[in-house]
């Protein structure tokens, strides 16, 4: 029996499988720290778990409309023009089953078979996974530690061909942390309308943004014409700790709009209906729960990329949101006799019991990513076994 050639193409999530092989060796009685999880660490908190029993308890447990319950639609609506300054209809609103869907849908909806699509490298790997899917072609631009892991506009008008279809713009980013500056989107905007290039803005840690000269803007909110040609990308489930719930949304212009719910409506029908009450409460709701856990996450960005900083033979990028940090380890490879960051990522796995996510899949291979959506008590502990790991085998090489 023969499958699709598309489908040879696509490679498992290298991070999916990481943390199911990390907890694995748990089950087994292993003491494993687990960097490598992409999802906060927090239960979900309590006012939305309620509402979703609630949602249960009173019977809202049947299909809605493919694109979302009005009610939640309007959420949406009201945090975009309150927190982004990005004014949606509720028509401009597709729900979808977690952001992930959300992307899905938007790069089968606007690509044709061969549409170029600009991703910045390092970048979260499914990108190109979809982009594949879809039928188009994912070219990456490099970029660089010393400007933040950040694509220049420079760099992605260089990166144009006729071909160029849309760019992915991930800030705050996952694997880097990186933030764009408002001067910064203002060019890619400008790019973005000069060659009517789509614009796919995925910003589903917004709220985790730690440093007040690095605030969230959202790319849309730079003027009317890009605002018309961007697709932007958020959900629930990073800020209020609902991986698990799957809801994510794209709010765009109306036609894109409805391309993604027809193409939805046939491939999910619609959004969890209980996700989706549990989603209205935490959009809705009080916020004081999203922002403990943004100072909690600070609390532990500080520690991390302190004590990361100060490691001989690895190089690390103060993230300014998200919750992982970035670390480059070509050095430490190079001078212990590891071919790449997946052979180091191995060894420090099962000499030390500590589990990070080498970066190739990233773009990246030099570099290995740690989340610290642990706890602090977890971190003090990883580190300290990163830090013996890296004396005991490299400090020979290390000077």
């Amino acid at each position: 029996m023969t499958y699709s050639q598309k489908s040879g193409s696509i490679k498992p999530s290298s991070t999916l499988a990481l943390s199911a092989r990390a907890n694995a060796l748990k089950a087994q009685g292993r003491a494993i720290l687990n960097f490598t999880v992409g999802e906060p660490d927090f239960d979900t908190p309590r006012h939305i778990a309620e509402a979703g029993i609630k949602a249960i308890n009173e019977g809202k447990t049947r299909y809605t409309t493919s694109s979302g319950t009005p009610k939640l639609r309007e959420a949406i609506c009201r945090k975009l023009l309150n927190d982004n300054g990005l004014a949606y209809r509720p028509e401009e609103i597709v729900v979808s089953n977690g952001a992930k869907q959300s992307l899905f849908n938007i790069f089968t909806a606007a690509l044709n078979e061969g549409d170029e699509v600009l991703i910045p490298s390092p970048y979260w790997l499914s990108y190109p996974a979809m982009v594949k899917i879809a039928g188009g072609r994912p070219v990456f631009v490099q970029t660089r530690a010393d400007n933040g892991f950040k694509a220049a506009a420079e760099q992605l008008e260089a990166a144009l061909t006729p071909r160029t279809r849309a760019v992915v713009i991930n800030t705050p980013s996952n694997p880097t942390g990186s933030v764009y500056s408002k001067q910064e989107l203002e060019r890619i905007a400008e790019l973005a309308v000069k060659h009517d290039l789509l614009v796919v803005s995925d910003e589903i840690y917004e709220k985790l943004n730690f440093d007040a000269d690095a605030p969230h803007i959202s790319i849309a909110s730079l003027g009317s014409e890009v605002f018309k040609q961007t697709a932007v990308v958020n959900g629930v489930s990073k800020s209020y700790a609902m991986t698990g719930w799957r809801i994510g949304y794209a709010a765009c212009n109306a036609e894109l709009a409805g391309i993604i719910d027809n193409i939805q409506s046939h491939c999910a029908s619609n959004p969890n209906s209980i996700a989706q009450e549990a989603a209205l409460a935490a959009i809705s709701g009080p916020q004081a729960c999203v922002d403990a856990m943004r100072a909690e996450f600070r609390r532990r960005r500080d520690y991390i990329y302190g004590r990361m900083s100060g490691m001989k033979g690895i190089s690390v990028t103060r993230p300014r949101g998200a919750f992982y940090v970035f670390a480059d380890v070509s050095e430490i490879c190079a001078r212990g006799g590891f071919e790449d960051a997946a052979a180091f990522s191995e060894r420090l796995l099962e000499e030390c019991g500590v589990a990070v996510v080498p970066a190739a899949d990233f773009g990246m291979p030099g570099f290995v990513r740690f989340s610290f959506s642990l706890s602090l008590e977890e971190i003090r502990q990883g580190m300290d076994l990163l830090e013996y790991f890296i004396e005991n085998n490299f400090q020979r090489g290390v000077q």
